[in-house]
């Protein structure tokens, strides 16, 4: 049997305003700016990634910049909420530093905003130190800044096959409800192992566009190990893209019954694959099949400028 999913790798979103984006994830989140580089199926337009010092796998917040696109609600068949891990400790500094209240779901203090684009975000006071590494140089205090993922909230209009293929293909195991929200976590379980279902059958339908989250990947700790899992989707009905190297990982991609779209990644090469670990989003990245268009690609994306500084107002 093909082992049980370690967590999270990443989570993918679709901006609307690539600056403004930077800013707030750095500035005001204090992740670091990890990798600028090129969405690989539409080359002309951003793929970002914030993460920690060297974007470990379970730690990076990545966007598409694709500012034509219309922007609309989240809904049904999405990632609805995506949840950040913080020390329990610092959640009064974060509740300071956002301007925001915070409430309590299963146990853990919660703090909610939305980030300039309107996708829902929360930082949630349960975090672990163990495959996080912290950037000394960035705008919040290291003893408060975020760790990385602690879960996603899935909305689906019936999650009955969504359960299914969590618990008896995926290696999830239901860990408790409050509500509809129904929590299962994978592996030892804690922050970033965790994912959240809400049924929501009168709901509206989600749309990809601005201000919705595309994607939410898996790791899968090496080539073998998703090999095994593409096998194990297929058997299981799930319509499977064959392995697609994304040079940083290697991805593969299917729907889960509720409509979520979900990719397994490996855990390496990893981000320093082409950049030092110092100079980390410091340049336009490209996979070495897209050198040829180097000069194409910097002469016509949008310049921005990371910021260097925290910043003083609040979130939205």
């Amino acid at each position: 049997m093909t082992a049980a999913i370690p967590g999270i790798h990443h989570v993918t979103s679709i901006t609307g305003d690539v600056q403004k984006n930077v800013d707030f994830y750095v500035s005001v989140l204090g992740l670091r700016f990890v990798k600028k580089s090129i969405n690989q199926d539409l080359p002309d337009t951003y793929h970002l990634y914030f993460a920690d010092y060297l974007g470990t796998p379970g730690t990076a917040m990545t966007f598409f910049g694709w500012p034509t696109w219309p922007a609309r609600r989240a809904g049904s068949g999405q990632v609805t909420t995506v949840s950040f891990a913080v020390p329990e400790r610092s959640l009064d500094f974060w509740a300071a530093r956002l301007k925001k209240n915070r409430s309590e779901r299963f146990g853990a203090g919660v703090i909610a905003l939305q980030d300039p684009d309107g996708i829902e975000l929360e930082l949630v006071g349960q975090a672990s130190d163990e495959r996080w590494t912290p950037w000394p140089q960035g705008p919040v205090p290291v003893e408060h800044a975020i760790r990385g993922f602690h879960s996603v909230t899935l909305t689906v209009a019936e999650m009955a096959g969504t359960t299914e293929l969590l618990t008896r293909t995926m290696g999830f195991r239901s860990a408790s409800r409050e509500g509809s929200r129904h929590r299962f976590e994978t592996g030892p379980g804690g922050p970033d192992a965790i994912v959240d279902v809400i049924e929501s059958p009168e709901g509206p339908v989600g749309e990809e566009s601005i201000g919705t989250v595309h994607h939410v990947a898996w790791r899968a700790p090496d080539d073998a190990a998703q090999r095994r899992w593409r096998e194990t989707l297929v058997a299981a009905g799930r319509n499977v893209t064959p392995v697609i190297d994304r040079y940083y990982f290697k991805s593969i991609y299917y729907r889960e019954p509720g409509g979520v779209l979900y990719e397994i990644a490996t855990d390496s090469p990893g981000f320093t694959v082409d950049e030092a670990p110092e100079a980390l989003g410091s340049r336009l990245s490209l996979p070495p099949w897209f050198q040829v268009r180097r000069d194409d690609l910097e002469r016509n994306l949008t310049p921005f400028a990371v910021p260097t500084t925290a910043a003083t107002g609040p979130s939205r």
